[in-house]
């Protein structure tokens, strides 16, 4: 497992798997006019045109 060498790289993974996450079973504001298996596709799109 090359990317995990220091324990930032390893937080950072596990930040954005607990995001990914908390988007899909829909407890942010996004992506939640898309079904289901297309709401993380939604949130992304919505976060890059908010950025």
């Amino acid at each position: 497992m090359r990317g995990l060498r220091t324990d930032r790289t390893a937080q950072a993974i596990i930040a954005a798997h607990a995001f990914i996450q908390n988007v899909r079973r829909g407890h942010y504001a996004l992506g939640l006019d898309a079904p289901r298996e297309l709401r993380i596709a939604a949130a992304v799109t919505e976060l890059a045109t908010a950025i």
